[in-house]
């Protein structure tokens, strides 16, 4: 079928192009002769006849659907995942309606039946009786969240290749949907938000003031509107992108949005997120678990602290000036100033009172002898934040006030101010005292869940960004000048009221001595750290929130169950899924030796080894000559990927390998990432080039996510196994937290540390794997260069589609042989198949 074949080859920019809701006959007919299949008693309408793995997908997920249930699905990439998600829950939302439809005509007919041929009763069997609500509005929204914007583009596009045309919202930043020509000059993306609020608030943002009249634009409001659509439409209707694509929420039969809006109390708090009824689904979910430890958690730098104070001081300076000109003024009848900031200087100098002693206390901690830092239970902050001041009882207020001064500081015009720490502390503040208690603990005290999920670890800063030397604004020093010194003396007479708030010392005192304050932990900096070390947290807060169904899905979640274990809820709904490929298509070779037979190991006491550089040198070298277009080689980690390079320039290995394939390396800053796939790209696609080969990490982001189908990428080298560094502190921690849970839990609910490090390095393997083979007819070569991979342990970690096809090379001529073999038979095979990269 043409169509499937469209579809399977993965070419989503294509397959996008002219397959929009206003499309005309042409696609109408199409959609009318897309086939219908029947699972578990709902019909769903999917673009061509589906492989068997796509209908057992399907079904997974209406599982879940049905039975209001958690699911972990697996399903490699080219398997057509998105599409089967997207058609399989809409197809049950629509059912849900018709249940209620059925049990409204029910309600008016008293029993009697409207058609005789098809009874009531089957109306709508994707819900039970009890879990029909009363009316359409209660309908479970569909909560779509994956990785990145990219990713979400691409879900949309695929749902425009179906027949469903729900109401849809996609939830972006204001740095993506912006198009106030002043708000998107800003500098950060904190800038942006508090000026942005600023003009909504002033309704001087004329684009703002357009989204109520708007919101009735059909072109607008039932389409199938990505980031970039919405942005286009913004700029032609002249209505505000962000603001509209919220608006558009509550109708939403289904929601697009990145995993952080989600996950983040934060996020979902400013989004306005109601979770209650939703069914949330997870795409490209095999970061999560990182994730909702990452967003629960923070380190605070001295840096952090210092630049907070700083801005504090610009805003003191400029509302002691204005205090002052006001003065004068009145005294001639000129009206006063306003500036947009209502509060007091007492209140401002408060909290940067709060600030310095923020910094002292943290410095006041005694690390051990040896430096290496100390680590305290999870309820230890609020000891901490509370000799700061930072309490249950006053973060709120703290909290809205650093809210205050950010928006006024995102109006003063003409003057950079470095907002960043400040913004920071303020999301600290948030993620240490708002959060989700569980029922029937009181928010005067210290959460368990804290103290068991959290540690908090402060350890010297050895960052290259350090505290560096200010002149305080309000030091002795810089009041010594006859104009501050004035300002200051005619203030304080205004201020009786201060002694109160701060005891005997007033608060010009307080100005006048803060530089003591800083300077006495001008020499020692150290980072408090707040790390959460269970998802389970985050996911526990979603269920909270009322949610009815969580569906975590990915090419590569494989080992299943330790991740199931670290989600700490249940998933009783689990799917490992097969490739849709054929045999000939795939090729896993685990390489133990090198063709001179040295040793391949990436272990931490030989992978620097000369006997190993070489060896992998070599290998690298013989491969490149057999394995045609581009080949990806992964490292373990970025030290072990330069030390190699080193190397193999050193002792010409490199200009072997450059011979045959030009060599590209991943770079470390994202800015050049681009530029350097893009040569990688042109070399691959050159009529009269060999291919290319590019050298990436585990864990980078090559090998997260990136799209090397056809002859970008027709094999893949894994030089070792990217375990987390050992004795970073908090891959310390959290095997120690895991060890201690698993006691405590009798072993039953947590996995062991040693577990966990180890499929922290399967995972990432089995990542960089799945950058190969991308659809139905792609084909490609997989090859284990670490001799470990000999052990069953650690092939049983890899993926259940990959691991039918392992096969030992105990003999470098005979990889070789068999390699060769592969490739002429599958260029004969499915090679007329490849797809060409657009505009090759």
């Amino acid at each position: 079928m043409q169509l499937e074949i469209g579809i399977c080859q993965g070419n989503k920019k294509n397959r996008a192009q002219g397959n929009d809701s206003s499309s005309g006959s042409k696609f109408w007919h199409v959609r009318q002769n897309m086939p219908k299949i029947k699972l578990n008693g709902i019909t769903v309408d999917f673009p061509f006849q589906p492989y068997k793995c796509q209908e057992e997908y399907m079904s997974r997920v209406l599982e879940c659907l049905q039975k209001k249930v958690n699911g972990i699905l697996e399903s490699p990439t080219g398997t057509g995942k998105t599409l089967c998600l997207l058609c399989s829950t809409l197809a049950w939302k629509e059912h849900f309606k018709d249940a209620i439809s059925a049990q409204k005509i029910a309600q008016k007919l008293n029993g009697a039946e409207l058609f005789p041929d098809r009874p009531l009763s089957s109306w709508g069997n994707a819900a039970t009786l009890a879990d029909i609500p009363t009316y359409y509005t209660d309908v479970p929204k569909i909560i779509y969240a994956s990785r990145t914007h990219s990713q979400l583009t691409q879900a949309i596009n695929e749902l425009k290749n179906t027949v469903y045309r729900p109401k849809v919202c996609v939830l972006g930043s204001r740095e993506q949907l912006c198009i106030h020509p002043e708000v998107k000059r800003q500098e950060s993306n904190h800038m942006q938000i508090h000026m942005c609020r600023m003009k909504v608030t002033t309704r001087s943002c004329h684009f703002y003031n357009n989204v109520e009249e708007k919101s009735t634009e059909k072109d607008l409001i039932n389409s199938i509107l990505d980031i970039e659509d919405l942005v286009k439409n913004g700029n032609k209707h002249r209505v505000c992108p962000y603001y509209f694509s919220r608006s558009l929420k509550q109708q939403a039969d289904i929601i697009f949005m990145p995993y952080n809006y989600l996950l983040d109390s934060k996020s979902r708090r400013a989004h306005n997120l109601d979770l209650k009824g939703t069914v949330v689904i997870l795409d490209e979910a095999h970061n999560v678990e990182r994730l909702c430890e990452e967003l629960a958690s923070f380190d605070l730098t001295p840096y952090d602290l210092a630049s907070a104070v700083d801005a504090i001081n610009i805003v003191l300076e400029k509302q002691a000036k204005e205090l002052q000109q006001n003065d004068f003024n009145s005294e001639f009848g000129v009206d006063p100033i306003k500036s947009g900031l209502n509060m007091e200087l007492e209140d401002i100098a408060k909290i940067k009172k709060i600030l310095l002693q923020l910094e002292n206390v943290v410095d006041a901690v005694e690390l051990s002898p040896n430096g290496s830092g100390v680590t305290k239970d999870g309820s230890y902050i609020f000891d901490l934040f509370a000799k700061a001041q930072i309490t249950f009882q006053t973060w709120n207020s703290l909290h809205e006030s650093l809210e205050q001064i950010l928006q006024y500081l995102a109006g003063c015009t003409g003057l950079f101010i470095n907002t960043a720490g400040l913004h920071k502390i303020a999301d600290i503040i948030q993620t240490v005292f708002n959060f989700v208690l569980p029922e029937g603990e009181s928010s005067s005290i210290p959460s368990s869940s804290v103290s068991k999920y959290y540690k908090v670890h402060i350890h010297p800063d050895t960052s290259s960004q350090k505290k560096k030397q200010r002149t305080d604004l309000w030091s002795s020093s810089a009041t010594k000048k006859q104009g501050d010194g004035v300002m200051l003396d005619s203030l304080e007479k205004k201020s009786e009221k201060s002694r109160e708030a701060y005891g005997t010392m007033s608060f010009f005192d307080l100005l006048r001595n803060s530089e003591n304050l800083y300077l006495a932990v001008f020499d020692t900096g150290k980072i408090l750290s707040y790390w959460c070390f269970s998802p389970g947290y985050s996911m526990h807060e979603l269920v909270r929130q009322g949610v009815r169904t969580i569906i975590l899905t990915s090419g590569t979640l494989s080992p299943i169950s330790s991740f199931t274990m670290e989600m700490q809820i249940p998933f009783p709904v689990c799917l490992e899924n097969p490739h849709v490929i054929d045999k000939h298509q795939i090729l896993v070779g685990v390489i133990p030796r090198g063709p001179d037979g040295g040793l391949l190991s990436s272990t931490y006491e030989k992978r620097f080894s000369e006997e190993c550089l070489s060896s992998l040198g070599k290998t690298i070298g013989n491969l490149v000559r057999i394995i045609p277009h581009g080949l990806l080689v992964f490292f373990p980690s970025y030290p072990v990927m330069d030390k190699s390079l080193e190397y193999w320039r050193e002792h010409d290995f490199a200009g072997k390998i450059e011979a045959v394939k030009p060599m590209f390396v991943e770079p470390r800053n994202k800015g050049t990432f681009t530029e350097v796939m893009e040569a990688y790209y042109e070399k691959i696609f050159c009529p009269k080039s060999n291919g290319a080969i590019f050298l990436a990490v585990c864990r980078g982001k090559a090998s997260e996510g990136f799209d090397f189908a056809d002859r970008s990428g027709r094999g893949v080298v894994i030089t070792g196994l990217p375990f987390p560094p050992r004795m970073d502190p908090r891959v310390i921690l959290k095997m120690q937290f895991l060890d201690e849970m698993r006691a405590k839990a009798a072993g039953s609910q947590y996995l062991s540390g040693n577990t966990w490090y180890k499929q922290q390095a399967s995972r990432a393997v089995n990542q960089a794997i799945g950058r190969v083979i991308r659809h139905r007819q792609d084909y490609g070569a997989i090859f284990l260069c670490d001799h470990r991979f000999v052990n069953v342990d650690a092939r049983a970690q890899l993926p259940s589609w990959v691991r039918p096809y392992v096969k030992i090379y105990e003999n470098f001529g005979h990889m070789v042989r068999d390699v060769s073999q592969f490739f002429r038979v599958a260029q004969k095979i499915v090679g007329n198949c490849s797809i060409v990269r657009d505009g090759n």
